[in-house]
């Protein structure tokens, strides 16, 4: 057996969570979705999401503290996150047995790296588009 562990948290550190899987069977996918409700789910120009399968999710902190928000015409998409903060949290699928973890919640870098911008087509024309400078703080 394979077995992956995922640990993070929400921005104040109300809320932890551990997620174990087997990936023996299924490898976890990781994508930057560029999709209009990620985008306004995250404020950003894409998500950067780790779909987990065959996984089992464990509040170790805070649970009380998780909100869930399904847009209701959605047959997928629905937002997790902490009622004190609003940092992002993972959307788990107990049927499915699939946890979608927002990758900037991760406490550690995963052993995982993208594989693939998903939704590139619905993309915000600003973003993700030219190589722009980098700078290790604010620029001057």
């Amino acid at each position: 057996m394979s077995e992956l562990k995922l640990e993070g948290s929400c921005l104040c550190g109300s809320v932890a969570y551990e997620i174990k899987a087997d990936t023996t069977n299924q490898k976890p996918k990781f994508f930057h979705c560029h999709c209009q409700r990620c985008r306004k789910a995250t404020g950003t120009g894409h998500a950067s999401l780790i779909i987990v399968f065959d996984a089992s999710l464990e509040w170790k902190k805070g649970g009380d503290n998780f909100n869930y928000y399904k847009v209701p015409e959605a047959s997928r998409f629905a937002t997790c996150f902490c009622k004190k903060c609003g940092g992002a949290l993972p959307r788990y699928d107990a049927e499915n047995r699939r946890a979608v973890v927002p990758a900037g919640s991760l406490d550690h870098e995963p052993d995982i790296k993208p594989e693939a911008r998903i939704f590139w087509d619905s993309r915000a024309e600003w973003s993700c588009e030219n190589d722009l400078p980098a700078f290790a703080e604010y620029p001057e």
